[in-house]
């Protein structure tokens, strides 16, 4: 028994050790490049097109069947147009728009459950073909026929969760049209990062919004974007050091309690 408990124990340290030796492989470069960097301020990222980033996927949503415009005699005004003249809003690829973020939103919520159950249950034999006193011979002490078995149990379960969030995000971020979809609406992506005292913060938006939300100072409201993400966050010292060490996230994720 020892030996099977002992062959167990050396697998899980194999185990373990191999998942480690893993970690530290695939953060390996990672370290380098920290170690190369020492003392310097993390570098900006290039500004680039976002369509050749990587991870990078096209947008694709549900649209109208396509319809044909038709030129009308003596009408300056052509069918599907939203607008009689030209303005300098954003309608095309590569055109910038601004984003107004305003967010506030705070949630409260608060569950409570209780729960308690108490069984008892009894049996007996009272006659067994006449064998019932023979039951003296078989068990250790005498015994009582009419409350042979008994069980008794009990249940008591409570539970309570609270969760409070409260969150306040204010400002304003150029985007660029990177696709204009077949009914007119508009694919935006915005990035800004900036570099403060070895931390870069890192703010990114993307969506799809309608022309006819665009204000007349070229400006969007982050509530009229559809499929919204906005991701704020940052590198450098300040955030590796609110970061747990890979080898504490690795044993926080292979440790089962």
């Amino acid at each position: 028994m020892k030996t099977n408990q002992n062959k167990s124990r050396r697998h899980a340290l194999r185990m373990t050790t191999a998942l480690a030796l893993s970690a530290a492989i695939l953060t390996g470069c990672n370290n380098l490049e920290r170690l190369a960097s020492m003392g310097e301020q993390p570098p900006l990222s290039p500004v680039e097109n976002p369509t050749h980033t990587y991870g990078y996927q096209p947008v694709s949503m549900p649209m109208p069947a396509p319809t044909e415009a038709v030129a009308r005699a003596n009408s300056l005004w052509r069918p599907g147009s939203r607008a009689f003249l030209e303005d300098s809003r954003a309608d095309d690829v590569g055109d910038i728009v601004t984003v107004a973020v305003a967010i506030a939103d705070t949630a409260s919520v608060s569950n409570s459950t209780a729960r308690t159950r108490t069984t008892s249950e009894a049996s007996g034999v009272t006659s067994l073909l006449g064998y019932e006193a023979a039951l003296d011979n078989i068990l250790p002490e005498a015994v009582n026929p009419g409350t042979l078995a008994g069980i008794t149990g009990a249940t008591n379960n409570a539970g309570t969760g609270t969760i409070t969030r409260s969150e306040t995000i204010t400002l304003n971020v150029a985007a660029v049209v990177t696709q204009v979809l077949p009914n007119g609406n508009l694919v935006i992506h915005g990035r800004q990062e900036t570099l403060v005292n070895y931390e870069v913060r890192e703010l990114q938006i993307a969506g799809v919004i309608r022309p006819q939300d665009i204000t007349s100072t070229n400006t969007v409201s982050y509530n009229d974007i559809a499929e919204a993400r906005l991701a704020y966050g940052g590198r450098g010292h300040i955030t590796d050091f609110q970061q747990p060490r890979w080898g504490t996230q690795i044993v926080d994720i292979i440790l089962p309690f």
